[in-house]
């Protein structure tokens, strides 16, 4: 089979810009095919990219995805179902597989190079091979840690690219989306100091979100500490957050899912749905906003949140992001203030998985925070990551979270009020669910993916 792709010379970025076929399914005779269209300004009223297959010219361009005469006309609305035939859905999985858009690759291989309007990146895996990798750290400028959701603590080096399994890890309750989570380091951090880390724990035949610290020694993780390990019990596998923050003030901030029961979220006296304060020994802050109020549980910072899976603190303008999974359409990035109310389930603008019915009284209401960004459809967003590298000058401050179902690196760029006021999808290409995207010591990312890899994104070499 031969495979060539050509690009014009005119509009080197046009390739972000194809369309992407997220989803095919087999229905009655037909495939009902979900497209997605990017739009920019390199892309408006030009012919984008052109494929032979088999012999056959597809051609895909601003108007649509032709082959054997049959158009995929796109709508207004940037996402639809088509209907189309059998051929045409036949085809467009043969030009998915054909010109190999899921990237394959070894440790230490390179990937497709990418091209921002901000920024050009150079992409490669610098290891693969393991389990769902939740969390990410670096302890050191050539040592990262990372954690997989079965309960393995491994330590990567990014020299030599040697990967050793650390003992003394967790026993971690490994069910549906629990397990090992988060793994995070202060940012005082020295050698044989604290690791903080969430997990699911098991009590009493069910799980719950628990934060831990633990030290590392060698190649041996020692002096395991429960810090909290949170009122969230259920006996549902999902939903369990979580995400750990520092404020640089000797504080802690981690996120519990609504562990799916839905009245959780609104209920102070457990710690399902919310954002959790506490000092680095796990104690609760004196001045956090419920520790007066009877029956209230004395570490929640905020409420009303589904299943926040980022977390970022911003330490010039000392605030608090998080980013969290809606219901079906919904997903929310969150500037959290203590005390307050998030919503849900009482507002959302997602809508029930078994029907096109809303969730909730509405999008807004009174005494409600309403969040800064809405995702519809979703992205599922797994992680964030408040950029403040110099290798990227044109994206520091920009808010970067890795997305499961839509398959890409979120960036979005805020202003200095904290109002999303742009949005790029990077690295789609891949196909890959990005769950954990950290910073290097010299500003590089590491993404972390449920397929087992760790990529790295770096500026490009300069060239002529």
């Amino acid at each position: 089979m031969q495979c060539t792709h050509t690009t014009y010379p005119y509009n080197t970025l046009a390739q972000r810009h194809l369309y992407t076929i997220l989803t095919t399914r087999r229905q009655n005779q037909t495939r009902n095919i979900n497209v997605r269209k990017r739009y920019g300004k390199h892309t408006r009223g030009v012919l984008l990219s052109e494929y032979a297959i088999f012999g056959k010219k597809v051609l895909v361009t601003q108007t649509g995805l032709q082959g054997k005469n049959r158009l995929l006309q796109p709508p207004a609305n940037p996402y639809m179902n088509i209907q189309q035939n059998k051929f045409a859905g036949t085809l467009t999985l043969i030009l998915l597989a054909a010109c190999a858009i899921r990237v394959q690759a070894s440790p230490g291989t390179d990937l497709p190079d990418g091209e921002s309007p901000t920024a050009d990146y150079r992409v490669e895996t610098v290891a693969e091979g393991h389990g769902v990798i939740w969390g990410m750290a670096f302890i050191a400028s050539d040592r990262l840690l990372f954690a997989e959701r079965d309960g393995q603590i491994k330590a990567l080096n990014i020299t030599t690219k040697a990967i050793d399994t650390l003992q003394g890890s967790p026993r971690v309750w490994a069910h549906g989306q629990g397990g090992l989570m988060d793994i995070a380091v202060p940012p005082d951090y020295k050698p044989g100091g604290w690791l903080y880390v969430t997990y699911s724990k098991e009590q009493r035949g069910q799980g719950v979100t628990a934060l831990a610290r633990v030290q590392l020694a060698g190649l041996r993780l020692q002096n395991w500490q429960d810090l909290l390990v949170t009122n969230s019990g259920s006996d549902a596998n999902h939903h369990f957050g979580s995400r750990i923050a520092f404020d640089n003030e000797g504080h802690l901030f981690f996120t519990v899912g609504d562990r799916g029961s839905r009245g959780n979220s609104q209920d102070l006296s457990n710690h399902a749905g919310t954002v959790l304060r506490v000092n680095l020994d796990g104690s609760s802050p004196g001045d956090n906003p419920f520790i007066a109020t009877k029956s209230a549980m004395p570490e929640i910072w905020s409420y009303g949140h589904r299943n926040p899976q980022g977390i970022a603190y911003d330490n010039v303008q000392k605030r608090l992001w998080i980013n969290e999974h809606g219901p079906r359409g919904g997903d929310e990035i969150n500037l959290v203030l203590p005390g307050r109310n998030y919503g849900w389930p009482i507002v959302s603008h997602g809508k029930e998985y078994w029907g096109p019915v809303a969730v909730g009284e509405g999008t807004e209401k009174p005494g409600i925070e309403a969040p800064q960004k809405v995702y519809i459809p979703s992205i599922a967003p797994a992680s964030l990551l408040l950029y403040t590298g110099e290798a990227f000058p044109h994206w520091r401050g920009n808010l970067f979270s890795g997305a499961l179902k839509l398959t890409h690196l979120n960036r979005v760029s805020v202003d200095i009020t904290g109002k999303p006021v742009a949005e790029e999808r990077l690295l789609e290409s891949l196909g890959e669910r990005l769950r954990q995207v950290i910073q290097s010591p010299e500003g590089w990312l590491y993404i972390s993916t449920d397929s087992g890899k760790i990529l790295r994104v770096s500026p490009s070499a300069a060239t002529d």
